[in-house]
């Protein structure tokens, strides 16, 4: 049995395969590789003798497992796997385990850094006091008392609603199936988008939410409003997201995800629109989250190896 990690996960190597030896014993030979390659021709090299793989958030498609004949488990050390080859795996029967939950408090706590910058106006603040200049035109608002939206309402959103809570918002949320959280109102989508002067994003890409934030749906929105988008790239239009900016249909907008993993092209659609923050999908990335997300790793190998695989997708 062979067990190969594809990649750095944020810890030092020497450290995650003394936390992988510790779970699995002397059942399985561990691989650590000490780079980030994210080509077919590399990957398919490193493997095509693994019986499980652990990647995180690089496309893994079946132009590189269908050259890995011995391959039965794939570990994502992220919470999404629309990078993963889903259907060729289900083919093939190869269990795929995901990582829930290691990067919820890191994502809700961006969050609210994207809208204390946005509703304060930090980052504007910051380059008129080094020029000279004053708050004038650039005083913001208290969250108390303003209606925060919730898009989709799992752990990630439901720590972000509980925390706008706490600061006294008054929070709406849209989730597909019925769900419950103290305090928050659970409405359709399109009421949320009408009615909050804050959204912020928290749904898996699949068929049913790619492009669920178009142009349509930034027209329903405040003037005044804020979208953060936390989630994934393509879950809004980017093209209608910085026109609905230029046009001043909302007020400002932030992302720390794209239609394609970073490096970003200088020249992306939303690099020219106002009043927008943007970060090269950091979201996920704390020093806490990589502990956390070894840990669930060597959990989800460990299950793997008894029969009784968890975090299955």
């Amino acid at each position: 049995m062979k067990i190969v990690f594809l990649e750095p996960l944020g810890i030092p190597n020497e450290t995650l395969k003394q936390m992988a030896v510790e779970v699995v014993g002397d059942r399985a030979e561990i691989v650590c590789y000490d780079n980030r390659v994210e080509d077919a021709e590399t990957l398919i090299e490193r493997s095509k003798d693994a019986d499980c793989v652990v990647l995180s958030n690089f496309q893994y498609r079946r132009n590189v497992m269908e050259h890995c004949q011995n391959l039965k488990m794939v570990c994502v050390a992220f919470t999404g796997v629309d990078h993963v080859d889903l259907e060729y795996c289900r083919e093939k029967g190869i269990t795929v385990c995901n990582c829930a939950g290691y990067s919820t408090v890191a994502v809700a706590d961006l969050v609210f850094g994207f809208v204390i910058d946005l509703v304060r106006n930090v980052i504007p603040c910051d380059r008129v006091v080094r020029q000279g200049g004053t708050k004038n035109g650039l005083v913001g608002y208290e969250l108390e008392g303003k209606k925060f939206g919730v898009v989709g309402a799992g752990a990630i959103g439901s720590r972000v609603a509980r925390i706008a809570q706490a600061f006294g918002c008054e929070v709406y949320a849209y989730n597909r199936s019925k769900k419950e959280l103290d305090g928050v109102k659970f409405v359709s989508l399109d009421e949320l988008l009408e009615t909050c002067d804050i959204v912020s994003l928290h749904v898996p890409l699949n068929n049913e939410t790619r492009g669920l934030i178009g142009k349509e749906q930034l027209a329903k929105m405040k003037k005044t409003a804020c979208l953060i988008n936390t989630a994934r790239g393509p879950v809004v239009d980017s093209e209608a997201l910085a026109e609905a900016l230029k046009q001043g249909q909302i007020a400002g907008a932030a992302v720390d995800v794209f239609e394609m993993e970073p490096p970003v092209p200088e020249d992306h659609v939303l690099f020219d629109a106002p009043n927008l923050i943007a970060t090269p999908h950091v979201a996920f990335a704390s020093a806490q989250a990589f502990e956390k997300r070894a840990v669930i790793v060597c959990e989800n190998i460990k299950k793997w190896l008894d029969g009784a695989p968890q975090n299955v997708m």
